[in-house]
């Protein structure tokens, strides 16, 4: 009779596995930095590994005697003053002194100037009201429930509880406020906010946030105002005839109305976003080169590296190391060779993928993005025979500077469409057509879905109205019915 217990038992197993080095690993960072994170990388790398030097133009040894003949001048002729390599080599590279001395770096990275936040703004302005303990209190309070975008974030119901809340506080932990908040109170201080810089601030929705932009500008008698007053849902799904029956004006005044609310701005916060971006540096550069186009690293920035002939020549003598110490200089000699070998295959990797892309893509370079062909990472990783990550992680992240202006090198890969003539062409392309369509049409007529996709399909795109429909909608393109003017 079985008892149901687990019966554990140990046996080998023959098995096969594939692990991946800690050094393949590596190799696949590499590929995947775009250049300015590679620039920092290759920087840190000189100050960890002795054995990695700067090659500087005019300013490299001709051999490793050259090396030591200059390294002994710097020394000078007193002995007490030379470097004794070995040891710097075997003690943390420390060798004493000033670093410059010794070849040394520092890279310092560029911190953008400190900007002004929206709420640092409105701060400021508070404080520059003769404003009372309790009403100061307010102020911040509401200022605090700003959004990026500039609207209040929240019912004034709930800011009144907050300061509640805030008020039932032992008075040594509230030193800054005296008494009960009213709704009053808060509607009032609201409305001081609201007059601040940017103009429409603190406003609850889109609607009150026009209609303090055309406060401001002294706009309450004109048209526009009473529409986004009154009826505000017809102008924002363009009922231009029916709003001109409402105020008895014609359907051309309506639309005039309508173009100067447009002016207004509906995020009024994001005046004082952060907008410090990051530098896009292109890897790569592509230029027309007597009738072809020619592919080249654009990483004249980065920095390149060789084997220090110093420390390569302590480390010649394996004899005078042992141990711990020779599998330490071992160690750091084989990875800066690796590092400067991956790095080289970094390259021409990347050569390698733009050029085919510059082959598949020729039209494109020539004639423009109507006549971007469909390219898919496999169509790239079988022609140089990679692996289809392989492709990816080269193209991540990375642009290129080409005569038609710079892009990511992802913006050349799409699905497509065959059209009549037996020639492809990209979504990319099909949504620049679609562009263009609309760019041209007749405005007191706009193109339907439908018409658009008509006319694609008269030029042998073949392309469903869905399809047109969602591109549409990806480009920004409103529907033809409010695209109309009168």
């Amino acid at each position: 009779m079985a008892s149901g217990r687990p019966n554990l038992s140990a046996g080998p197993h023959l098995r096969q596995e594939q692990k991946a080095q800690p050094r393949l690993y590596q190799a696949m960072d590499l590929l995947h930095m775009p250049l300015l994170d590679l620039q920092g990388h290759l920087r840190q790398a000189l100050v960890d590994n002795p054995f990695l030097d700067l090659v500087e133009p005019g300013d490299e040894p001709d051999g490793p005697d050259d090396a030591r003949d200059s390294l002994a001048d710097d020394a000078g002729d007193d002995p007490a003053e030379e470097v004794d390599w070995e040891d710097v080599l075997l003690d943390d590279f420390d060798a004493g002194g000033r670093p410059e001395e010794y070849g040394d770096r520092e890279y310092y990275t560029p911190v953008p100037a400190a900007t002004q936040s929206l709420w640092d703004h409105l701060h400021e302005q508070l404080n520059l009201l003769r404003l009372g303990e309790h009403q100061l209190l307010i102020g911040e309070e509401i200022i605090g429930n700003v959004d990026r975008d500039g609207f209040l974030s929240c019912s004034l119901d709930r800011i009144l509880e907050a300061l509640e809340e805030r008020l039932e506080e032992p008075p040594e932990e509230r030193p800054d406020a005296r008494g009960a908040v009213s709704r009053e109170d808060v509607e009032e201080m609201l409305a001081r906010v609201q007059s601040f810089e940017p103009s429409g601030i603190a406003a609850r929705d889109l609607r009150e946030t026009l209609l303090l932009q055309l406060k401001d500008r002294r706009r309450e008698a004109s048209l526009a105002y009473r529409i986004v007053d009154g009826h505000f849902d017809d102008l924002a799904n363009h009922r231009w005839p029916e709003l001109a029956e409402e105020y008895g004006v014609t359907p051309r005044e309506v639309q005039t109305a309508a173009d100067e609310i447009a002016k207004l701005d509906p995020k009024p916060g994001l005046r004082h976003a952060d907008t410090s971006e990051s530098y896009v540096i292109p890897d790569l550069t592509v230029e027309r080169v007597e009738g072809r186009y020619r592919v080249s690293h654009a990483d004249a920035s980065l920095p390149r590296l060789k084997l220090s002939p110093v420390y390569r020549d302590v480390a010649a003598d394996r004899a005078r190391f042992q141990g711990k110490n020779k599998a330490f200089i071992s160690e750091r000699l084989n990875s800066a060779r690796w590092l400067i070998q991956a790095i080289e295959q970094r390259r021409r990797t990347m050569l390698k993928v733009m050029d085919f892309i510059v082959e598949r893509q020729h039209d494109f370079f020539e004639k423009g993005v109507e006549h971007l062909r469909p390219l898919t990472l496999r169509d790239v990783a079988r022609h140089i025979e990679v692996h289809e990550s392989t492709v990816s992680r080269v193209t991540n992240g990375k642009y290129v500077q080409t005569p038609r202006g710079l892009y990511p090198l992802k913006f050349f890969f799409s699905g497509g469409y065959s059209t009549l003539g037996g020639n492809d062409l990209s979504s990319e392309g099909v949504r620049v057509r679609i562009r263009k369509l609309v760019a041209e049409e007749d405005r007191t007529a706009p193109l339907s879905d439908h018409e658009i996709t008509a006319r694609l399909q008269k030029t042998g795109v073949r392309i469903a109205r869905r399809t047109v429909a969602k591109y549409r909608d990806r480009l920004g393109i409103l529907p033809a019915r409010l695209r109309r003017r009168v």
